[in-house]
């Protein structure tokens, strides 16, 4: 079957592998449909971040060259003598953490945090770029009807951005400001409306995504023409009660802090690929906190549920669908090049 294969650095390639098949406690899917993520971009123009390439991942078994694709949905075609959950023709999503079960973070329940965490699609055992993937069944999430497949595979990056607000202070009615209004950021904007944010601002400096970030209801600021500082101290008569960071970028973080009131909350979602310097008097005096959020936990069916509501809507969040032997130039390098672009969302077939 064919599937994009990280090998290295602006090494991605369309390789045939072999079919994988439902083993004993794992799922065989078609897949039907998988987004490009901003930790897939990463890893292509500037990883290994999570891929192991040395030694294998300890939970997955797997090494460099692997398989890419987390966010995605498909339809259960075979499963192993020990799945119980799930039956052929079920509709579902992936959860994509690898989590060992044993250690501290795992026994608190906290297994995004595990010490041997992992991402199916970036630490191996198989992705979402494939025609077919085995899954773990533990990984496994139903979806009804009445989300789509396409919708499916917004489920994983929205649980970043539910389980990021979740984590945050935010309470209904208070205002927050999203730094960034990629897909992460778009997100984070949905799951805000859904907490009941009575004001979201959304910084962003490509007219389209903040644009986008408007659609959405969020009050869009061009930090390329005003201070995104003042101006969200302005409007919300001394700053937003938390702000999130989606850009990955070392000023914006600085601004992100900044633009919070007295005892704000700054919460980091992104991925940084260099250290970012911040100035603690900027925390101390304004008795600020700064939390930073990997992944979700425990919020997948959550997403599910809002999504059956019309929240997430993937007629207002994919910007492209394009298929498998398209992926590498009408995707990655289209997301590196085409500001304009949101979600792309690749099929298999």
């Amino acid at each position: 079957m064919k599937a994009l294969r990280w090998h290295g650095v602006k090494d991605l390639r369309l390789d045939i592998i072999a079919e994988p098949s439902a083993e004993k406690d794992r799922v065989k899917i078609k897949v039907e449909w998988c987004g490009i993520c901003g930790s897939d971009l990463h890893e292509y123009t500037a990883g290994p971040i999570f891929i192991p390439t040395e030694t294998a991942h300890p939970l997955s078994g797997d090494k460099a060259p692997i398989v890419l694709g987390h966010e995605f949905s498909g339809r259960v075609v075979e499963i192993g003598e020990e799945v119980m959950s799930v039956k052929v023709g079920d509709r579902v999503v992936v959860e994509p953490i690898y989590a060992c079960g044993k250690c501290s973070a795992c026994k608190q329940g906290a297994y995004n945090l595990c010490d041997k965490m992992g991402f199916y699609g970036l630490a191996g055992g198989g992705g979402g770029f494939s025609e077919y993937a085995s899954i773990p069944e533990v990984m496994l999430h139903k979806i009804p009807e009445t989300v789509s497949y396409e919708q499916g595979a917004l489920v994983e990056p929205s649980a970043v951005a539910l389980h990021a607000v979740r984590q945050s202070k935010m309470k209904v009615g208070d205002k927050a400001a999203v730094f960034g209004t990629g897909p992460i950021g778009l997100l984070v904007i949905e799951a805000l409306k859904a907490s009941g944010a009575s004001e979201i601002y959304a910084v962003e400096l490509s007219e389209q995504r903040r644009e986008k970030a408007e659609e959405l209801g969020a009050i869009g600021i061009d930090p390329g023409q005003v201070d995104p500082v003042e101006q969200i101290l302005k409007l919300t008569n001394g700053g937003a009660v938390v702000s999130y960071e989606v850009t990955g970028v070392p000023s914006v973080l600085t601004q992100a802090i900044n633009s919070t009131m007295i005892g704000g909350e700054t919460m980091i979602i992104s991925i940084f690929e260099k250290e970012a310097s911040i100035h603690p008097q900027n925390i101390v005096l304004k008795e600020r906190t700064i939390k930073g959020i990997i992944g979700y936990r425990n919020v997948f069916p959550a997403v599910i549920s809002l999504m059956a509501l019309g929240y997430f809507p993937a007629d207002k969040l994919v910007t492209k669908r394009i298929k498998l032997d398209d992926v590498i130039e009408e995707g990655f390098k289209a997301l590196l090049k085409e500001r304009n672009q949101v979600k792309i969302l690749v099929k298999a077939d």
